[in-house]
């Protein structure tokens, strides 16, 4: 319903790149330097300062993006409100999740709700917590399921259910024998860790911090942005990681990972954020409440539910 033109200038605002605000729109960059112009020209004012290859609002710009984010804002809650009113439970969904969340966690949520709402379409994109995060705030998507809370003002938090970080190792691994683990003994083996921008990556950054270790204090051999890609190199005998109990479930039962609890535990809430100033439509609401009752559920009866 809003102007496309300022959907793409309130992403280069935010991201202050017209490439990064490309991928995030999945347009060319070509295609939102095009519409930045076409803005630009229509308010006869330049909205950005371009020099030194970086560039930065001007004060017609920084005018431009608040009233940007007001009719967004607006926008997308009027097309909520008459969904709402006609009674629609169909449409589109665009829904972000982090990698741990999308690979092992909403696969069954979103077979079950398709299959109670076929009239519902929904998209996924998959990225850290950090890339999801971004994209709702560009209103490019729905809503994102993320590990941990918002640093964004712009977007509401809203807790899931918990989940459990877990030192995963090999069978043949020194930790291997231990029933727990604590913050000291991490130090002493060769690490691999997940990338800038995860979640899994911030929480287990605090954790260490709060029991007085500098992150850099891990032996870090390799970082993977998938958490695949870390297990294969755990399996491999490359180090140890730090991960979701969830992510590991298979292997371990296989007997080809470990999962041994870190002592004190090391817990996180699962969020789902939105826009702080958009009210939730009855298709989020809808899928929000459902994704919540199953998660909720212990593993075994959410795997049991009824498709």
């Amino acid at each position: 319903m809003a102007d496309r033109r300022l959907q793409v200038f309130h992403a280069v605002a935010k991201h202050l790149s017209f490439t990064k605000a490309a991928e995030a729109l999945f347009m060319t960059q070509p295609a939102v330097t095009f519409q930045i112009r076409q803005l630009e020209e229509h308010f006869n004012t330049r909205l950005f300062d371009r020099a030194h290859g970086r560039i930065s609002l001007t004060p017609a710009g920084v005018t431009a993006l608040d009233y940007a984010e007001r009719i967004l804002g607006l926008s997308a809650e009027l097309d909520s409100r008459l969904k709402d009113m006609s009674g629609q439970v169909a449409g589109p969904l665009l829904i972000g999740a982090s990698t741990t969340i999308a690979d092992f966690l909403l696969p069954q949520i979103l077979g079950q709700f398709k299959a109670t709402y076929p009239g519902i379409v929904p998209r996924l994109f998959v990225g850290n917590s950090e890339a999801v995060q971004d994209r709702v705030g560009e209103r490019a998507l729905d809503l994102g399921f993320i590990e941990g809370d918002s640093h964004l003002p712009t977007l509401v938090s809203d807790g899931l259910c918990e989940d459990e970080l877990q030192v995963v190792c090999a069978p043949s691994h020194p930790l291997a024998q231990q029933k727990s683990v604590a913050t000291s003994a991490l130090v002493e083996h060769a690490y691999l860790s997940r990338e800038q921008g995860s979640g899994t990556r911030e929480v287990t950054d605090h954790y260490l911090e709060k029991a007085g270790f500098a992150p850099t204090a891990l032996n870090v051999v390799m970082e993977a942005s998938s958490p695949e890609a870390l297990k294969g190199l755990v399996a491999a005998g490359m180090g140890f990681a730090i991960m979701s109990r969830v992510s590991v479930t298979k292997e371990v039962s296989l007997g080809q990972l470990l999962c041994i609890p870190l002592s004190p535990p090391l817990k996180r809430q699962l969020t789902v954020v939105y826009p702080k100033e958009r009210i939730q439509g009855g298709i989020v609401k809808t899928f929000v409440q459902f994704a919540k009752e199953r998660l909720e559920q212990p593993p075994a009866e959410r795997a049991a539910a009824p498709r």
